[in-house]
């Protein structure tokens, strides 16, 4: 008999948690930048790896290990998690970095399997989002500054989240056309992440316009524009989906008027985490019920609660933002602390569905790797 070439839930759930472990260190790191006394305070340094290679790479790197089907692809997930506890356990200062680096050199090899597989624009777009990551990974393993590798990390999780759902846009093609000017896009943002590396202000400003227009990109072209009119699970995908648009369109145009990403300055807290938390977590708040169940099989059964905490963590950003604006430290501070709060509703949120589905025993959706993503099509 020939051995399985997957593993199956039991020996994904560790590396999920892992994942979350590098969430909850990444927000107390946060918000001991504010000044909050919290646990992890020692962390701080390390806020930006704990959250784009600890926890976005690695629930990225399993999802991906899950739709390739192969034992090895889960060594991506494994390392970056691996990364976490090295961080988390004070270990040597290259340790973390090193780890990061090989996983996320593992989740490039994945994603040009993939490719080979199916060579299209969305699975080009999946690979370079998993270089990005690597080249990221790489600057943090050089001791750069985290600055530097900021870009790159953007690139990894826009690109990542671009592909996905382009992958979708099957159920309305764009036009040629529409796919000349998206392929465009994605040599803007390796140009910018590129152009980065020797002109920061430079490269990070071409990256808001990269941005900005991926944002108008998605925004006309994106599915959601017709599902926000269905109900239940399908509409509330689609307010992810749109009011996470709409940050990202925010952070690319001030990217460009604040002349780039700057660190330091009010601007960089304000672009960076309406990339970061008005983006990319409304990317996850809205794919979580989907995601998993294909990957650790248990139903997340939708609830009208969950627009609870998307609702909150726009609220907390638009504060933090206005505090940014306004040179408000306290604005700022207590934006910082409720956008924890609304990832933390968001994680006990998702753990109730879970837990709702499991008493009431309702199926989980097959097959495992939600390639359609079908609750999000308009039937």
């Amino acid at each position: 008999m020939q051995a399985p070439r997957d593993f199956g839930p039991s020996w994904r759930v560790p590396l999920l948690m892992l994942g979350f472990a590098a969430l909850f260190a990444g927000v107390a790191a946060g918000l001991a930048r504010f000044g909050w006394q919290v646990p992890g305070a020692g962390l701080a340094a390390v806020h930006g790896p704990l959250m784009a290679s600890g926890f976005f790479g690695t629930v990225i790197g399993l999802e991906r290990a899950v739709a390739l089907r192969r034992r090895w692809a889960y060594a991506a997930p494994l390392f970056s998690g691996l990364a976490t506890l090295a961080s988390l356990l004070a270990a040597p200062a290259s340790l973390a970095p090193a780890f990061a680096t090989v996983g996320s050199a593992v989740m490039v090899a994945a994603s040009v399997s993939v490719y080979r597989r199916q060579r299209e624009l969305f699975t080009l777009t999946l690979a370079l989002g998993a270089l990005a990551w690597c080249v990221g990974n790489l600057l943090w393993l050089a001791a750069a500054p985290t600055a530097t590798a900021l870009p790159w990390w953007i690139a990894f999780l826009v690109l990542t989240i671009a592909g996905e759902r382009l992958e979708l846009s099957r159920f309305l093609p764009p036009s040629p056309a529409a796919r000349g000017i998206f392929a465009a896009i994605l040599t803007v943002l390796a140009a910018a992440a590129t152009l980065s590396l020797a002109a920061y202000a430079a490269g990070t400003m071409l990256l808001g316009g990269g941005l900005a227009a991926l944002a108008a990109w998605l925004l006309r072209q994106d599915i959601a524009r017709r599902t926000i009119r269905n109900r239940g699970l399908t509409r509330y995908i689609a307010a992810c989906l749109l009011s996470g648009y709409a940050w990202l369109a925010a952070a690319g145009v001030t990217m460009v008027a604040a002349g780039g990403l700057g660190s330091g300055a009010a601007s960089h807290d304000a672009a960076l985490h309406a990339v970061m938390l008005g983006f990319v977590f409304s990317m996850v708040f809205g794919h979580a019920p989907i995601i998993i169940p294909s990957v650790v099989r248990v139903p997340v059964p939708y609830s009208a609660s969950f627009y609870a905490p998307l609702a909150l963590l726009h609220a907390s950003l638009l504060l933090r933002v206005a505090g940014d604006a306004l040179a408000d430290p306290q604005w700022r501070a207590w934006g910082g602390m409720l956008n924890a709060v609304a990832l933390l509703a968001f994680v006990l949120g998702t753990l109730a569905a879970i837990l709702r589905g499991l008493a009431a025993r309702v199926p989980v959706p097959t097959p495992e790797r939600p390639n359609a993503h079908r609750n999000e099509v308009d039937r």
